[in-house]
């Protein structure tokens, strides 16, 4: 990561710079003003050149240009709109630390820095701005995906009973992430148990209007992380999570699990419960290329379709995994790899 260090005082910066590479961090530049930091920034340059740091610390009080006008000056360039900005004020100017946060600043930390407190915002304000990057890279994926399906109808890849996207649509996604190295990748499908015969019992509305509850409630749970959500015409819900862990997966299947639970949609057909109840399978793995992608798909619906005829109202959470030192994904299909959440006794 890059770090821009910005302060009159050659000790403080020193200091600061000391730190920063103590905790591992080598790339650091260092301005002895804020027109200093500017030229470096290259603020108010028209044209879509990177920025050249990641994240810049800004001293407040400083002569000529203050802190506080560098750090707007930053924020009104749109490249530096998400950079982040800490800046490094004394105790007892707390008033212009105020008119900093007006101006755009993201944290603070106090004179003398202390190095534990410096490096500690630096990590959590870069951890952030990482996942930010991400979340913006795959919209940007998407939206370049959905520019080259034309002017074709928004009916053609829009699931009208959920309002998600058709199935198709995350097969489509799987197949145009493009990526140089092996990446981690989630996918996860939640099946309503027994939808047929439950459209059957209380009518072909009444089960369109439970699954758009559901999807309804999926969509809140996919914005809170950033990922994709699609649906297929029999009623199965498919999500999409690039660079989402093992341990974050097994969470969120949970936590979709729990989200139809919460719902209590009557259950017209009450074979097993009062309440409608659903089967999530999550599968987790290191893919590459695009059949690797499309197979943790078909894993994650294996899975699910498993969990259905085992009676449902189930989790069920597979980890991929390499095999004899080859990379790809890899789905261990033994029942001592899988965990089971939430199976009826």
């Amino acid at each position: 990561m890059r770090i821009l260090v910005v302060d009159d005082q050659e000790d403080a910066r020193d200091l600061t710079e000391g730190a920063l590479l103590s905790a591992g961090y080598s790339e650091i530049v260092t301005a002895a003003s804020g027109w200093e930091a500017l030229k470096i920034l290259d603020v108010g340059r028209t044209g879509e050149t990177n920025p050249p740091v990641d994240i810049a610390l800004l001293d407040i009080v400083m002569p000529e240009m203050d802190g506080v006008e560098v750090c707007a000056r930053i924020r009104n360039d749109p490249r530096y709109a998400d950079l982040p900005v800490i800046m490094v004020t004394s105790l007892d100017d707390m008033n212009s630390l105020a008119n900093a946060f007006v101006a755009g600043a993201t944290d603070y930390v106090t004179k003398p820095v202390n190095r534990i407190e410096l490096v500690a915002r630096v990590r959590a304000a870069l951890r952030l701005k990482a996942e930010l990057d991400r979340r913006q890279a795959r919209e940007r994926e998407l939206l370049a995906f959905l520019s080259s399906w034309g002017d074709r109808r928004a009916n053609i890849w829009i699931d009208e009973a959920t309002g998600l996207f058709v199935g198709e649509m995350a097969e489509a996604y799987l197949v145009s992430c493009r990526s140089e190295a092996e990446e981690t990748l989630s996918v996860f499908a939640l099946s309503l148990d027994r939808l047929a015969p439950n459209r059957e019992a209380g009518g072909e509305s009444r089960g369109e209007g439970a699954l758009a509850l559901v999807a309804r409630a999926v969509r809140r749970v996919a914005a809170s992380v950033g990922i994709v959500a699609a649906a297929y015409k029999n009623g199965m819900i498919i999500l999409v999570a690039p660079e989402l862990g093992a341990s974050a997966a097994r969470e969120l299947a949970q936590t979709l699990h729990a989200t139809v639970q919460k719902l209590r949609l009557p259950n017209p057909e009450s074979v097993a419960s009062d309440y409608l109840t659903a089967s999530v399978a999550a599968v987790t793995g290191r893919a590459k290329r695009d059949v690797e992608r499309i197979e943790l798909l078909t894993h994650t619906i294996a899975n699910v379709q498993q969990a259905e005829a085992a009676g449902g109202n189930r989790v069920v959470v597979a980890s991929g995994n390499g095999a004899n030192g080859k990379s790809g994904a890899r789905i261990s299909e033994s029942l001592m790899h899988r965990n089971e959440v939430g199976a009826p006794a």
